[in-house]
């Protein structure tokens, strides 16, 4: 049975791999574009949403403002094409480099609390950021600016939605690569270890919160590309993109496909959006304009899951959850 459920877990991941390089050429073949762009914005957020696994699925810290990064992400690019810096090789690295900093030093300073405290202090810090952006004055306050796409010359047009889509695939690809390394190197151990209980990794002589505060900072770098490619994916950035519901969004994600779990964050993401396109129009087809209250119905589905697939869509799946509670 557990063979079974392993292969067919595999075969999912090829079909669901296959569909995804195909998208571009299907969108096109049957005159359906606009699916390309909720196809690359389910790419985006996947990546981000990995990003979080990292730290809330393998480290049991349970950061309530992970958008944060996207938003720093995002801003590095509107700032930079805004004072005419438009190359994508200064721009995305100024990115992904701001949002590791910026994790690294609110790191150091969450990673010091525990339980109901490191989750406020996370959202709290993430909200000082947040209306930073309502401030900002000079680059659209509130109502966001409209921005120019990174360019890479001679390389790839972003302006091209197929190619992007191509580039957040590869990257999403990387990403999970790099998710399934860290998951089982020395590092994912000592940080899953102290995940159960890091009282005793710590007495084994590992310095956990040094463990911690690395993760931490990986994570805040790849949540700060996802803000680089959602940034050019929409030509605009607004202080939306750090709010404390989007850095809800990705918690759910990463519970509904199933934390600690390679796969988890894309089987997550793919459910969230396709729950999302299809309940709002079914919704409005019994009142007009109740589309919008969608999560209405997708509550008790995360309920269920909740409550009958504790290691989420994956082990729906036969994926294998690596166990251990927060970090507290």
């Amino acid at each position: 049975m557990i063979q079974a459920l392993r292969t067919r877990r595999g075969l999912v991941v090829i079909a669901l791999a296959a569909l995804a390089i195909a998208l571009p050429l299907l969108t096109q073949a049957f005159d359906q574009r606009y699916l390309l762009s909720i196809g690359t914005r389910v790419v985006i957020w996947s990546i981000a949403a990995a990003s979080l696994n990292l730290i809330l699925g393998y480290g049991g810290m349970v950061s309530f403002g992970h958008a944060v990064f996207f938003g720093i992400g995002g801003y590095a690019v509107g700032i930079l094409g805004h004072h005419g810096v438009v190359l994508g090789w200064v721009q995305w690295p100024v990115g992904v480099l701001a949002a590791a900093l910026w994790a690294a030093a609110i790191g150091a300073l969450s990673l010091r609390t525990r339980g109901v405290y490191f989750i406020m202090i996370t959202l709290a810090f993430s909200q000082l950021v947040y209306y930073v952006g309502v401030g900002l004055e000079a680059y659209g306050a509130d109502d966001g600016l409209n921005i120019s796409r990174s360019r890479f010359p001679g390389l790839i047009d972003l302006r091209d939605r197929a190619a992007f889509y191509w580039l957040c695939l590869a990257l999403l690809g990387l990403v999970l690569w790099f998710s399934a390394r860290f998951a089982n190197s020395h590092f994912g151990f000592v940080l899953r270890g102290a995940k159960s209980n890091d009282v005793r990794m710590a007495s084994l002589g590992f310095p956990v919160f040094r463990y911690r505060l690395a993760a931490f900072t990986i994570s805040g770098a790849l949540g700060g590309l996802s803000g680089v490619l959602l940034a050019n994916h929409d030509a605009y950035i607004s202080p939306a993109m750090m709010s404390w519901v989007k850095s809800g969004d990705l918690i759910v994600i990463v519970v509904l496909g199933g934390m600690g779990t390679v796969f988890g964050p894309v089987w997550g993401t793919v459910a969230f959006f396709v729950l999302e396109e299809s309940l709002k129009p079914v919704i409005d087809l019994f009142r007009k304009g109740w589309g919008e209250y969608w999560q209405i119905v997708f509550g008790p589905i995360l309920i269920l899951i909740a409550l009958y697939a504790k290691g989420g869509i994956d082990s729906l799946l036969g994926g294998r959850r690596d166990g251990g509670g927060g970090h507290g």
